[in-house]
C-alpha cells in the first residue's frame, strides 16, 4: 500500500512538473506582453503564459531573493545583466542556437550579446529598445544642429536645452571624438574625457535656455518655440511631430545613445523550451509590431517597422535609416565608481558661472 502511494505521488509530481514546464512565467515590463499577443501564442503553441509586470530594480530583487527562481523568462535592461550575474548568479546561459537569429536586427543582436557575455557565455538577447538624441524644430535648427555639441553653436544661443544627467556627458563625449564606453575600464582615462566634457558644458552654459528636468517641461518648451533644439528621447520627438511636422527626433552624427531591454533565462527557470518558443514568436515582424503598438517603443525584430502603424512607421524610418541604427551607441554596464566621477562633473557644471 505504501509503495502504491509512493508511486502515485511520484507520478503526480512528474505530471505537475510537466504542466509547470508548459507554462511560461514571464517577468517583464508593461506593454511587452499584450493580451492579444499572449492569446495568439497560447492558441498556436498550446502553452500558457503568466505575466508579471515589473521594472529593473524589482526584477533583480525578485530573482536575487529566489536565487533565480520563480520565473522562466525575464526582461531586464542589458546593463542589468552582466553585473547581477557576476555578483549573484541569477541567470543561466542562453543557447542562441535555439533562437531564430535572422529575425533580429544584426547590430543590436551583436551588441547585446557582447554586453551580456560572462566568462564566454551569452546571457541576454535584445527585445525592446529606445534612444536619446536630438529633438528639434528642423525648420529653424536643422541646418545648424547635427550633433550634440552643435547645441553650443551661437546661431541657436538661448534656444537649446538638455538635462544635467549622465546621457548628456556621454553624448557630448562621443560628439567630441571620444569613446567614453571604451574608457569604462580605465578610470584615469575616463576622468580625462569627463574633464574635456566638463569644460565644453561650462562653455556652453550661455547657450542653454534651461536644463530640463521632466519630459512634460521639455515638450512644452519645444511646443512653444522657446526651445528649438534639445537632447531628448526618440518617442518624445515623435509625439511632438504629431503637433508640428517640423519638430522631430534626429539621430546625432556621432550616434544616438541606446538602451535595450533584453530576454534572459533565470537560473532556476523550469521552461527553457517554452521561453525560446516565446522569444521566436514575439520576434516575428508582425507580432513585434503589435508589441510596438502596445509599448510605444520599437523592438529588435528585423523588418517589424514595416508592420507598424503608418504614422509611427514614417517617423521611425525618417529618424533611423539603417546607418543611424548601426551607429547607435548602446549603454554597457557601468563599472563601480564612474557614476561618482560623473556626479562631481555635473555638480561643477551646475555651479559654474
Amino acid at each position: 500500500m505504501t509503495r502504491t502511494i509512493l508511486l502515485a505521488s511520484t507520478l503526480l509530481a512528474g505530471l505537475a512538473s510537466i504542466a509547470q514546464a508548459d507554462t511560461l512565467r514571464l517577468l517583464t515590463w508593461g506593454g511587452y506582453a499584450p493580451d492579444d499577443v499572449v492569446a495568439m501564442f497560447e492558441k498556436q503553441t498550446g502553452h500558457t503564459v503568466e505575466v508579471t509586470k515589473s521594472n529593473n530594480e524589482e526584477m533583480i530583487a525578485k530573482l536575487r531573493a529566489t536565487g533565480g527562481g520563480g520565473f522562466d523568462l525575464a526582461q531586464p535592461s542589458q546593463d542589468r545583466v552582466m553585473g547581477p550575474q557576476m555578483e549573484f548568479g541569477i541567470y543561466k546561459p542562453m543557447d542562441v542556437s535555439k533562437l531564430d537569429q535572422d529575425q533580429f536586427i544584426p547590430s543590436m543582436l551583436k551588441a547585446t550579446m557582447a554586453n551580456t557575455t560572462v566568462k564566454g557565455d551569452v546571457y541576454g538577447v535584445p527585445h525592446v529598445w529606445g534612444t536619446s538624441g536630438l529633438v528639434m524644430n528642423t525648420a529653424e535648427a536643422g541646418d545648424i544642429v547635427k550633433d550634440y555639441t552643435d547645441l553650443c553653436d551661437p546661431a541657436v544661443a538661448g534656444k537649446v536645452s538638455y538635462r544635467l544627467k549622465r546621457p548628456t556627458l556621454i553624448g557630448f563625449a562621443f560628439a567630441m571624438g571620444e569613446d567614453p564606453f571604451a574608457a569604462y575600464g580605465d578610470e584615469a582615462k575616463y576622468k580625462e574625457i569627463m574633464g574635456k566634457v566638463e569644460a565644453k558644458l561650462v562653455e556652453c552654459k550661455a547657450n542653454v535656455k534651461t536644463y530640463w528636468g521632466g519630459g512634460d517641461e521639455l515638450m512644452n518648451l519645444v511646443r512653444s518655440g522657446e526651445v528649438t533644439a534639445s537632447m531628448a528621447w526618440d518617442t518624445g520627438g515623435w509625439k511632438l511631430n504629431d503637433d508640428n511636422a517640423d519638430i522631430t527626433f534626429v539621430a546625432p552624427a556621432s550616434g544616438a545613445l541606446g538602451w535595450i531591454d533584453t530576454f534572459v533565462l533565470p537560473a532556476k527557470g523550469q521552461a527553457d523550451d517554452v521561453a525560446y518558443a516565446w522569444i521566436n514568436f514575439v520576434m516575428q515582424p508582425e507580432i513585434a509590431a503589435m508589441i510596438t503598438a502596445a509599448a510605444g517603443n520599437f523592438t529588435a525584430s528585423a523588418g517589424a517597422d514595416e508592420f507598424a502603424e503608418a504614422g509611427l512607421k514614417a517617423k521611425y524610418q525618417a529618424s533611423f535609416p539603417q546607418e543611424a541604427i548601426d551607429n547607435i551607441k548602446w549603454y554597457p554596464p557601468v563599472p563601480a565608481g564612474l557614476e561618482t566621477i560623473e556626479g562631481e562633473v555635473l555638480d561643477r557644471v551646475q555651479a559654474a558661472n
